[in-house]
C-alpha cells in the first residue's frame, strides 16, 4: 500500500472498502517477521500522513518502533515535529526503513537494537534518549510478543515469561527508568488490546498481558496525575503487522479480521493518529485512559 505517491487520507471513503478485505494469502513467517514479506503490503501512513506541528520539539522513545503500529507512529510523530528514538529487537532492515522515514521528515531518529524485556536492556534505551536529545517527553509503549496455541499444555513455562517481560515487564522497567527525567506535561501512551476485554482463547498469555496493561496503565495515570506526567493506553482489535503472518497459523492469516463489523483488518495508518492524539496537548484531559480501535467491536 506504500506505493510512493501522495495519497489524500481525508478523502471520505467506505471505511469497509478502504483496505484489502479477507481472504488474504496463506502466509507465515519467522517470528518476529518483516514488513517486506507481508501480502498485501501494510499501510503506515509513509504516503498520506500530514502533520501539523503537534508534537513541534519534542523527543520521544517509541518500542517495537521499527515495524507495525510503532512504524506508523513514528512516522507520525516525525511530522508532527517530534525526534524519535526507535527501540526493536532484531529486525534491522525494518528499523533502518523507520528512519529513513523520520529523518526524511527533518527529525534525528535514533536505533536501539535489543530485547526490552531485559531490565538493564530498558535503562540503556533511557538513557540513550538522554544522551541523544537531552529529555524524554513521550514514551510509548508499544512492543510485544504473542504466540498461538491451541492449549495450555502447548504453551512452555519459557514463552509464558517471554511474553510477560517482553509486553509488561517492560513497560514497569521503561517507565520506572524514565519517571525522573519526565517533566510536567510528557505522556505515556501504552498498547493494549481487544484482548483486554475479549480475550482470544488460543493467546492466553498474551491476553492476559494486555489485561495488565490496562490496569497498569488506568493506575499510572492516576499516580502521576500530581507530577502532571499523563498516562494513556490504545486498544487495537485486529492489525495487519508482522505480529500476525509470523505468530498465527497460515489458516487464521488467511481470515484476519473477518469477524469484526468492518470486515477487515486494520491498518497502522489508522493507529497513528490516536497515539499523536494521546502524546499531544490534544489530549490534555486524559489520562489513565483507553482508547478502542476495533474495526466496531465491542468492548462493553
Amino acid at each position: 500500500m506504500n506505493t510512493g505517491e501522495q495519497t489524500n487520507t481525508y478523502e471520505k471513503k467506505d471505511p469497509q472498502e478502504k483496505y484489502p478485505q479477507p481472504p488474504y494469502p496463506e502466509q507465515q513467517q519467522e517470528v518476529p517477521g518483516t514488513e517486506a514479506a507481508m501480502q498485501p503490503q501494510a499501510d503506515h501512513g509513509e504516503t498520506s500522513y500530514r502533520g501539523s506541528g503537534k508534537l513541534t520539539g519534542r523527543k520521544a522513545i517509541i518500542t517495537g518502533g521499527d515495524s507495525g503500529i510503532g512504524r506508523a507512529v513514528a512516522i507520525a510523530f516525525a511530522r508532527e515535529g517530534a525526534d524519535v528514538l526507535i527501540a526493536y529487537l532484531n529486525e534491522d532492515q525494518d528499523a533502518q526503513e523507520t528512519a529513513k522515514y523520520v529523518k526524511e521528515a527533518g527529525r534525528k531518529a535514533v536505533l536501539v537494537p535489543g530485547d526490552v524485556g531485559d531490565e538493564a536492556h530498558c535503562r540503556q534505551i533511557i538513557q540513550k534518549a538522554i544522551d541523544e536529545f537531552g529529555q524524554i517527553d513521550i514514551l510509548v509503549n508499544n512492543a510485544a510478543f504473542q504466540m498461538s496455541r491451541e492449549s495450555l499444555q502447548e504453551v512452555s513455562t519459557e514463552e509464558w515469561d517471554h511474553t510477560f517481560r517482553t509486553n509488561i515487564y517492560a513497560m514497569f522497567y521503561l517507565c520506572k527508568a524514565a519517571e525522573p527525567h519526565l517533566k510536567p506535561g510528557s505522556t505515556v501512551v501504552n498498547t493494549t488490546s481487544i484482548n483486554a476485554y475479549k480475550p482470544r482463547p488460543t493467546l492466553i498469555a498474551y491476553a492476559a498481558t494486555k489485561a495488565a496493561i490496562q490496569n497498569f496503565t488506568a493506575n499510572m495515570g492516576q499516580l502521576w496525575a500530581e507530577k502532571g506526567i499523563r498516562v494513556n493506553c490504545v486498544a487495537p482489535g485486529p492489525i495487519w503487522t508482522p505480529l500476525i503472518p509470523s505468530t498465527m497459523p497460515p489458516d487464521q492469516v488467511k481470515s484476519f479480521g473477518h469477524d469484526v463489523p468492518l470486515k477487515r483488518a486494520g491498518q497502522p495508518a489508522e493507529l497513528a493518529p490516536i497515539y499523536v492524539l494521546l502524546a499531544s496537548e490534544d489530549s490534555s484531559y486524559m489520562t489513565g485512559s483507553t482508547v478502542q480501535v476495533t474495526g466496531g467491536s465491542p468492548t462493553i
